[in-house]
């Protein structure tokens, strides 16, 4: 597997509020996760870095015990427990860390995360950040929105192509942080053949509210490497007007 990422200011803000992290757990377990924050200047930046280290805390915890000669033991791990176990320390860690500090009061942040060990992947998602699975030029999105507008899609009051559009496209209805306890959407998903030909995207808002999927599917699926295809997704994002931090990773199975 071949992967690479990369976070941007974007055109429009002064400060950068996303995080993004690349983790080798081990010879046959990957760790990538993508958070935005919110909450001010301070309090999104905070969130979502603090969101990360809790996050992957928690999994190295439970993993590194189990690593002999470079390779996770994975046998005896409840790897969707473990997950959900870990969102739940980085929502304990952002909640608390906004209570004791009244300038980061009501901070909180997204989380978009690829876990993949021994053959098997699973996503994590709380927000809106996105994963995509790329394949013979075709783009899913693995991961579901938590927000107004897709709450507004499946109440059938407003179109996927009205939602593009909408000034509440912004608004998320699940998020790390800002309560006491979050659930995350965790799912086992399918990985492909190994044909060579399978993406892995994970990204912040910054680049799906700026960039059509169509235009990432295309990207993606042309020649180069990982780092050519993210950096030329935030070149666009940025030239459609960059009017978001951008955080893009990509991972070619």
């Amino acid at each position: 597997m071949i992967y690479f990422g990369k976070t941007d200011i974007g055109k429009l803000r002064k400060g950068n509020q996303d995080s993004f992290g690349i983790y080798e757990i081990a010879e046959n377990a990957l760790l990538l996760a993508v958070c935005d924050g919110m909450g001010g200047a301070a309090g999104g930046d905070e969130a979502s870095r603090i969101a990360l280290e809790a996050f992957y805390g928690e999994i190295k915890a439970v993993c590194e015990p189990r690593i002999n000669e470079g390779s996770l033991d994975a046998s005896g791990i409840d790897v969707k427990l473990m997950l959900g176990n870990a969102v739940g320390c980085a929502n304990s860690a952002v909640h608390s860390t906004a209570k004791e500090n009244a300038e980061l009061s009501g901070m909180g942040t997204t989380l978009v995360a690829l876990f993949i060990v021994d053959g098997s992947a699973y996503s994590v998602n709380v927000g809106d950040s996105r994963m995509y699975k790329i394949s013979g030029g075709e783009i899913v999105q693995v991961t579901r929105d938590h927000s107004y507008v897709q709450y507004l899609i499946d109440m059938g009051k407003l179109t996927p192509e009205e939602a593009k559009n909408s000034t509440n496209r912004n608004i998320i209805t699940r998020a790390i942080g800002t309560e006491e306890s979050i659930e995350a959407d965790i799912e086992l998903v399918e990985l492909g053949e190994d044909d060579g030909d399978t993406y892995f995207l994970l990204c912040s808002d910054g680049l799906s509210n700026m960039v059509p999927d169509s235009e990432i599917a295309k990207t993606v699926s042309s020649d180069g490497t990982p780092e050519d295809k993210v950096l030329s997704l935030i070149f666009t994002a940025n030239e459609n007007g960059g009017s978001d931090n951008i955080t893009v990773v990509i991972l070619k199975k």
